[in-house]
């Protein structure tokens, strides 16, 4: 669509060829958008309604029925809620090392793609600038060649032709670093919540073995 318009309005061509590298960027950043975008779309879940169906299996000791439900729920956090399920016979401090490990696992795929998004954001004003000032040059040169034979038309439209490229690299970048933002949050909430689940975890399962560890207190029988 935005190629389309950018040759119905004759930019492509005024612009020269750098003009095809920024719409290059620009689509290398559009699909790392559209591919953040599903993957924290499916990344999503209620972590509290997560850690209550599993703490209600692990106080019965249902470690099967909880497996289940964390392998069917989508997204890393369920995956750390079943790292520390199928090793729920080690210790809390075993425990904890084994949710870390399972989150900072996870933490690759969270990061995916978004420092693209952001060299996509710092470089289209970049190759902008330098479009603009290799229009001006041109331009400049030959007005130093035809000297005062040059008329206002062409100067105007030389300049308009050399700063295409700046609007353009200026337009890709705004909205670029807009989803980069965007994306940083959610990454970052995405990894607090896998901490807590991470943590809840440990509790819960250490929690539920202390108990079934702890004889039962029966009443004293009756003096005679």
């Amino acid at each position: 669509m935005i190629l389309g318009l950018l040759e119905a309005s004759g930019l492509i061509e005024r612009g020269g060829p750098l003009v095809w590298a920024l719409l290059g960027l620009a689509f290398i950043g559009s699909v790392c958008i559209v591919e953040r975008l599903f993957y924290f779309h499916r990344a999503r879940i209620n972590v509290s309604q997560l850690l209550v169906g599993l703490g209600a299996h692990i106080k019965r000791r249902a470690y099967a029925e909880a497996l289940h439900e964390a392998a069917r729920s989508p997204g890393p956090i369920a995956r750390v809620a079943h790292a520390a399920l199928l090793r729920h016979h080690l210790t809390r401090s075993e425990l904890r090392e084994v949710v870390q490990e399972s989150g900072q696992l996870e933490v690759p795929a969270i990061e995916k793609n978004i420092r693209v998004i952001l060299a996509v954001t710092l470089l289209c004003p970049l190759v902008g600038m330098l479009g603009t000032l290799l229009g001006m040059l041109d331009t400049f040169q030959k007005v130093g060649e035809q000297g005062s034979f040059t008329s206002t038309v062409e100067m105007t439209t030389g300049i308009y032709a050399a700063l295409i490229t700046s609007v353009l690299g200026l337009g890709i970048a705004v909205p670029m670093y807009l989803f980069y933002l965007y994306f940083v949050g959610r990454a970052k909430r995405l990894v607090s919540r896998i901490e807590r689940t991470g943590i809840e975890m440990v509790h819960l399962i250490a929690d539920a073995r202390a108990q079934a560890v702890t004889p039962a207190q029966s009443p004293s029988p009756p003096a005679t």
